[in-house]
């Protein structure tokens, strides 16, 4: 069954493109259980001299694998094994707390946060809604789902993020743990409207500060430095969050329009876009935020990002088809995921 499947699917990708050989890795990677680790599906696909936080597959790098090979446009069983090996996770996990899994350790965990899992799954597991092939199947699903909504809505934090402790850089994890809520509301889902608003106050708190710092030059005539409230230890990484909630509907472009102008404009500075200086993963899961931002947007920053962010990521590609962060995120999967997820956007997608 599996090889069947990696034969259409290889034959039905135009072969030699950077996304396509992306999502062929990945696709070839999948574990015998439906999930991803760190490095791959195997121990087999672990890279010499790689240090792994954790052997196993776990629930992040599996919602992050799935993410790039839906919006990649591969369907059908292999989906639904990682999706089935995601949903097991989240029934076996209490009705408390923010965990949907007691595999703890993970690498993109100490990066994002320890409840990243749960912000990804659920980031899937809205885009999958009522998708699967079986009426079953979409139950199982949307009853993980739901489970999903709850534990995040009751972790918000009184800020309105979720910039819980215990990773590098929150400040992602509370971007999807927003972007999945509005997503699970528009496809039916019951979303607390003091969640979403919450949420809305604090990315609205730091836009109010990325123009006013915009708008202040130093006493020494140069750009103030390119920091807010959020935890994340680095602009870009805020930066993008913000961009993506401010952007999201007509309405939400045209009332937050000098905002987005004022970051877009942040994205042209090379010393913003680099972040740390070299690329982690924290950096590309950044620039797929900006890239679904800016396309909602459209016009000249869209289309000088996006044709600037492409060219970057291309030449970072590795010769298996991956992509490897050289700091904090370096497993082969995440990173490979966000890259062809950035790559993507421009197929459209909410």
């Amino acid at each position: 069954m599996r090889i069947a499947f990696l034969a259409t699917f290889v034959a039905a990708t135009l072969m030699g493109g950077p996304v396509e050989r992306g999502l062929q890795w990945l696709a070839s990677t999948q574990g015998p259980d439906g999930g991803w680790g760190q490095d791959g599906g195997a121990t087999s696909h672990v890279r010499q001299g790689e240090r792994l936080e954790t052997n196993s597959n776990d629930v992040a790098n599996t919602a992050a694998a799935l993410l790039a090979l839906t919006h990649g446009g591969v369907k059908g069983p292999q989906i639904w094994r990682g999706v089935a090996f995601l949903l097991a996770e989240i029934e076996r996990a209490p009705e408390g707390g923010l965990a949907i899994t007691d595999r703890q350790g993970s690498q993109i965990q100490r990066k994002l946060g320890p409840y990243i899992d749960t912000f990804l799954t659920s980031m899937l597991l809205s885009e999958l809604d009522g998708q699967m092939e079986t009426s079953q199947q979409n139950r199982r699903l949307r009853a993980g789902l739901e489970k999903c909504v709850r534990k995040i809505e009751a972790a918000q934090m009184k800020d309105g993020s979720w910039n819980h402790e215990g990773g590098w850089a929150p400040i992602l994890g509370t971007s999807m743990a927003s972007r999945s809520l509005y997503q699970a509301r528009d496809k039916g889902v019951a979303v607390k409207e003091g969640a979403m608003k919450r949420v809305d106050d604090y990315t609205q708190n730091n836009a109010r500060q990325i123009v006013a710092n915009a708008a202040a030059p130093s006493k020494t005539g140069a750009r103030p430095a390119a920091v807010s409230g959020a935890g994340a230890g680095v602009a870009l990484y805020d930066r993008a969050q913000t961009l993506e909630q401010l952007s999201r509907t007509e309405g939400d472009r045209r009332s937050n329009a000098k905002a987005i102008a004022t970051i877009a404009n942040e994205m042209a500075r090379p010393e913003m876009i680099n972040g740390f200086g070299s690329m982690g993963g924290e950096e590309y899961f950044s620039y797929l935020n900006i890239s679904d931002s800016l396309r909602r947007v459209g016009g000249p920053a869209w289309e000088k990002w996006n044709r600037e962010i492409t060219a970057k990521l291309v030449q970072l590609q590795n010769a298996d088809g991956t992509w490897a962060g050289h700091h904090c995120i370096t497993g082969r999967v995440a990173v490979t995921s966000a890259a062809v997820l950035t790559l993507t956007a421009d197929r459209g997608r909410r």
